[in-house]
Parts: C-alpha cells; structure tokens; sequence
C-alpha cells in the first residue's frame, strides 16, 4: 500500500507504518533535515507549507497519515480549539484537499493522530466536528487512545483515529489485539553509556533548574531520603517517594499538568524541550539524553544518529523526539491495515 506522510516530522509514521510513502509535507526545516538524513526521499513529492499544497500535484495514496498540530488543543496549550485556533484547524485544510480529490483518488485509509484532549476540548463539540467532517467525507470513523507505555518505557496517552472509506473497507482495527507484546523493559534499561557532556546530575542536596522556563528561576524539587529521594510534588501530600530506574519531570513544582513529578519505572510524556530526568543508582537525578528520548520513543538507534550526524543541536533533538508519535504504536495499529486488506482479498 502506498501513503502520505503529512505533517511529517521526523517520520515517526513513516517508520511505524511500513507501507510505501509516495510523499511528505513538513514545514519545521530543522524536522526536514532529519527526516531526509533517515529516509531516501530522491524522486518522493515533497512540500513544505500544506496550506499552499494543489491538488494537480498530489500523488496517488492508499493511505493518508497526519497527526495535524496539536497546539490549540493539548493541556499544555492555550485550548483554543478549532474556533480561535488557528494550528490545529490545520486539520480542515487535510479535508479540503480530500473533497477536492474524485472518489477514485480519495485514500481508503485515514490515520490520524492527536493528544486524548480532543475528546473533550470545547465540551466535546471539536471532536464531534471532526467526525462530522470524515463522515461528510464518506468515511466511517473508529478511535481509540493509546498509551505508549504498552509498548515502551513512556507514558504517553495518544488519540487515534483511522477512517475507512464507506466504499471500500470495514471498521475492524480498534481494538488492538494483545499479542504478549506489552514491554517489560524499565526506564532504566533505555540508558546508554552516558557521555561525560551528559554526566551532569541533581544531587538531592542542590538545587535543580526547571529546563522549561526561559526566566532563569531554579527551583528546589528534591529533598534527601535514606532509601529513596523525596520528591516534591503537586500531589496531596506534597512529595513522592523515587527511587533508581524512576522517571521524573524537571517542571515547576507547581504545574497543573505535571502532579506527579515521578513515573516509577518508566518516563513522563515526553516534552519538546528536554525536560525529563531519570534516578540513577546512586539516587541522583540525570537529565535523559537526546537518544534516550530518541530510544522512548521507538527509533531505532543507527536513525537517531542519522539525524544528529546530520549536525543538529541537542535542543532541536529533545524537540523533534517530543513532538514525535511513538514507532512501535503506530506499527502496531498500522500491521492491522494490511491484516484488513488480506481478509478482503
């Protein structure tokens, strides 16, 4: 099967879904330089803006993947929704394109990914507008959310969406089926051989820099235990008890997205700006490296450093691998594609 790879990124997609892309759009120059280190894209259409996209230039596809952006929409945001929202109704600009399209060359499949928020954003009405929209289109729609920590050391909560065109397909993917294939491996065990650029911990009598703000405040968050390091938290009783191998958000104390500072065993979402820790044995506090977040997220090794040889900074790093969706989720949904097509065969 072929597919559209918008709102690329990376390629977190691309890797995932391993059908055949016939194409890619992605404005972020410093995500294009990535994603052409990895991928051979010689002869591939290519665009960068999807708002200045044709028709007349689309290539044919099976498949259309997006996970349009999810500023407007993510707890993280301002939740402007759709309405004053002017990234995330980016979305609207997808489905344009398709009703522009004759029904021979509308894709059959539509794989779409986007935070759990859309749900319920503005009272629900958003998530009802999207399914109005694909349901006008001729596609029935099936979603389902996902945490990435079935299948990778990273609690990451994602919506997603695939719908069939009526003509062609049925509504079978969601469930995903559990095939023994839940991850057993910890937060610990995605660490490499750390650098000394990369040996700089929090020691629990210090004081450790939040790395999300930009106003140079330092923020006590860690306070010494015997057994454990006492983590100062949002939560009803103010601390959290981490211990080695535990994930742990270098944010405010007081953030209203971040109450639990603390994942035992495995990462919190992870963030575009670098901002996850992990306990090391010794009960310090070590900021994960680029190609830890890389490895949380389901790339392969030899990919991440294709991108980092590519000469990108570690910031940009940390960012592409946040705003990426996870590999093995997406392979997962994406093998049940090919499943459906054989049956129907």
């Amino acid at each position: 099967m072929k597919f559209l790879d918008l709102f690329s990124g990376i390629g977190g997609f691309r890797l995932g879904t391993g059908h055949t892309c016939v194409g890619y759009c992605e404005i972020d120059k410093f995500s294009r330089k990535s994603y052409e280190a990895i991928f051979d894209t010689k002869g591939e259409w290519t665009a960068h803006d999807i708002t200045t996209v044709r028709i007349a230039e689309l290539p044919t596809a099976d498949i259309w993947c997006f996970g349009f952006p999810c500023q407007d929409i993510s707890l993280a945001g301002k939740l402007q929704g759709f309405t004053a929202g002017h990234r995330s109704s980016l979305f609207f600009t997808v489905t344009n394109l398709i009703k522009q399209l004759p029904d021979n060359r509308r894709p059959t499949i539509l794989f779409i990914e986007n935070v759990k928020n859309l749900l319920s954003i503005n009272g629900g009405l958003d998530f009802l507008r999207v399914q109005i929209e694909l349901d006008q289109l001729g596609y029935d729609v099936e979603w389902s959310v996902l945490d990435s920590a079935a299948l990778v050391p990273q609690h990451r909560e994602r919506l997603f969406i695939v719908g069939h065109l009526r003509t062609k397909r049925q509504r079978q993917v969601f469930p995903i089926p559990d095939n023994g294939t839940t991850t057993t491996k910890g937060l610990a065990q995605v660490n490499p051989n750390v650098t000394h650029q990369y040996e700089r911990v929090y020691d629990p009598d210090g004081i450790a820099p939040t790395l999300v703000a930009t106003s140079g405040i330092r923020t006590k968050i860690i306070t010494p235990t015997q057994k454990s390091l006492k983590v100062s938290d949002a939560t009803h009783r103010g601390y959290t008890n981490a211990h080695s191998g535990d994930g742990i958000s270098l944010t405010y104390p007081t953030s209203q997205t971040r109450r639990g500072r603390v994942a035992h065993k495995k990462a919190h979402t992870l963030l575009t700006d670098g901002s996850e820790a992990v306990v090391d044995p010794a009960l310090r506090i070590r900021r994960l490296t680029p190609l830890e977040y890389w490895r949380l997220q389901g790339f392969p090794d030899a990919v991440f450093y294709k991108a980092k040889d590519s000469g990108l900074s570690d910031a940009q790093l940390y960012k592409q691998a946040g705003n990426s969706v996870t590999v093995p989720i997406i392979k997962a949904i994406a093998s049940r594609f090919q499943l459906l097509s054989d049956q129907q065969q």
